[in-house]
């Protein structure tokens, strides 16, 4: 898993775009500060700017430098059991293109890993044309999403990731289910 990790580091560094098994489901991503990478994953999904995407981040220090948060979000995110996506309304320090992002604090050792050897924040979205019904396998992404990355993690290839992750929003202190 080591060698995985410095290889997708490298990739994200140098701008690149990786297919990643995620805590969730496989899925693209890149440097969520590189505007340019961004762009090019809206392009490859057929992705509409207005649609915002999940970001990984390794810890509250992390969302901190990005987000505004408060001790209610934190209580929030510390007690799901699941995998949960918290929609923030107030970024900073990224170029969002509704100024909304949903965050989410992976608990799987892949990700925590390549994020804190990263030290920024990874965008995560799903593997595939937007609207189109997500890989459950990595033998399912499309060759055209493959063709036009330029690293795919050799790790759980051969696991099924299909579970989604819960998204939520808080709204004048309630608790939005966006997605269970």
């Amino acid at each position: 898993m080591v060698i995985e990790i410095e290889k997708a580091v490298k990739t994200l560094k140098s701008g690149g775009i990786i297919i990643y098994p995620s805590d969730t489901i496989w899925a693209i991503g890149c440097d969520a500060t590189n505007q340019n990478t961004i762009n090019q994953i809206y392009k490859i999904k057929n992705r509409s700017k207005s649609n915002p995407f999940i970001c990984l981040m390794s810890d509250y220090e992390m969302i901190n430098k990005y987000c505004y948060i408060n001790n209610s979000i934190i209580d929030i995110l510390e007690i799901q059991k699941t995998p949960t996506t918290i929609i923030f309304e107030k970024v900073k320090n990224l170029n969002t293109f509704s100024n909304t992002i949903g965050i989410r604090i992976p608990k799987d050792s892949f990700c925590s890993g390549l994020l804190k050897k990263f030290k920024k924040p990874i965008i995560s979205t799903s593997v595939n044309i937007s609207g189109k019904k997500f890989p459950n396998y990595f033998k399912d992404i499309s060759e055209s999403i493959l063709n036009q990355v330029d690293f795919a993690v050799n790790l759980r290839r051969e696991e099924k990731l299909d579970t989604a992750s819960k998204i939520i929003k808080i709204k004048n202190n309630k608790i939005i289910t966006i997605r269970s």
